[in-house]
């Protein structure tokens, strides 16, 4: 079966599927909404809408209003890659946002995730 390029994906599936993995573990949607805006810097509203839309994942991150200096800052693996090597920029900013889910999911606090 082929691999499915989570660039084309739409970006309601995959968000979606990021909010479970964080409420499955006890955070919640507007924490997942928190460390989304701060890396991408769409409001909570945009989001919302973006939600009800057919924008895939990739025009998601390509359309970003405002994306955060700072998440060149965040370092550590998800899916077994260190994502400050990713070399593939669009792939690298993907993984940030996984990265923030990820720690939000393992109970960090929103301060000591978003500095």
């Amino acid at each position: 079966m082929p691999r499915t390029d989570v660039t084309a994906m739409p970006f309601a599936k995959v968000y979606s599927l990021l909010v479970a993995k964080a409420e499955r573990k006890g955070r919640t949607r507007e924490e997942v909404n928190q460390v989304t805006t701060w890396l991408t810097g769409y409001t909570p509203e945009e989001l919302a809408g973006l939600e009800q839309s057919d924008t895939s994942y990739g025009d998601f991150f390509r359309n970003a209003p405002a994306m955060n200096p700072d998440r060149m800052l965040i370092t550590g693996k998800i899916c077994g890659i260190r994502v400050e090597e990713i070399e593939d920029q669009l792939m690298r900013d993907i993984r940030y946002l996984d990265k923030l889910v990820d720690e939000l999911a393992k109970g960090k606090t929103m301060e000591k995730i978003l500095w």
